[in-house]
C-alpha cells in the first residue's frame, strides 16, 4: 500500500485504513518511496517510483509464502503502481486498489493520466470521494466505462481526496476508513471466489 505525494506511510489515514483492514483479516505492507525516506519534497521519477514497487512487490511475495497478493495505494502511489502494473505485470498482483486516483491536478479536469489503464489486465478497484479535486467524477466514469468489468468505481458520499468529510456530515474519519475497507474485502473477496484454491487470507 503506498503513500501519497505529500505524506509517508506512518500518514494518520494509512496507518488506520491498514488498522481496519487488519479487522477484515487482510493484511498490509506499507512502504516508502526513496524521495519520502531521504525527507525530499519532490516525488521520485516514475521509472524509480516503478522500481521501488516492484521490489516491494517482491518482498510481500516473499513475507505471504503464496497468499494472494493485491497492490495499490493513495493518490501518488496508486498511479505510480497503476503505470508499473501497465508497462509489466507485478508478479503475482492479482488486483489493484486505489485510493483517491488522482486523474487530473486539481482545477485543470483531463483524462491523460490515465491512458495507461487500458494496458491493465487484472481487475481494479477505485476508492474516490465524491469532493475529490484531483479526479472530476463524470470524466473518471468515462474512463473506467471503457475498461468494462476490469474496472469498478465505489464513491464516498461528500469525501474529499484525503477522504475527510466536511463536519456537518456527522461521519468521522475512523468511520469513513471503515467503510473504505468493507469494500476492499469484499472487492477482495469477490475476486477470490473465482480462485477457490485462494480463498484464505490476503495481503493488500
Amino acid at each position: 500500500m503506498g503513500h501519497g505525494a505529500g505524506a509517508g506511510m506512518a500518514h494518520p489515514f494509512l496507518a488506520g485504513l491498514a488498522a481496519e483492514l487488519a479487522a477484515q483479516q487482510i493484511a498490509t505492507l506499507r512502504y516508502q518511496f526513496p524521495y519520502m525516506e531521504a525527507a525530499r519534497k519532490r516525488p521520485d521519477p516514475p521509472a524509480l517510483a516503478h522500481a521501488t514497487i516492484r521490489a516491494v512487490v517482491a518482498e510481500a511475495a516473499r513475507r505471504t509464502a503464496g497468499l494472494p497478493l493485491f497492490a495499490g495505494g493513495k493518490s501518488f502511489g496508486g498511479r505510480m503502481t497503476s503505470q508499473a502494473q501497465a508497462l509489466q505485470p507485478l508478479e503475482s498482483v492479482k488486483g489493484l486498489v486505489f485510493l483517491g486516483f488522482p486523474l487530473h491536478p486539481a482545477g485543470r479536469p483531463a483524462t491523460e493520466r490515465a491512458r495507461h489503464l487500458a494496458d491493465i489486465a487484472i481487475p481494479m478497484l477505485f476508492l474516490q470521494g465524491t469532493r475529490d479535486q484531483l479526479a472530476q467524477l463524470d470524466l473518471l466514469g468515462l474512463v473506467l466505462a471503457q475498461l468494462g468489468s476490469r474496472a469498478r468505481l465505489e464513491t464516498i458520499a461528500d469525501a474529499d481526496h484525503g477522504f475527510h468529510m466536511r463536519a456537518a456530515s456527522g461521519t468521522t474519519d475512523r468511520e469513513v476508513r471503515q467503510s473504505l475497507a468493507r469494500s476492499i474485502a469484499a472487492w477482495i473477496a469477490q475476486i477470490l471466489a473465482e480462485r477457490p484454491d485462494e480463498r484464505r487470507r490476503v495481503a493488500p
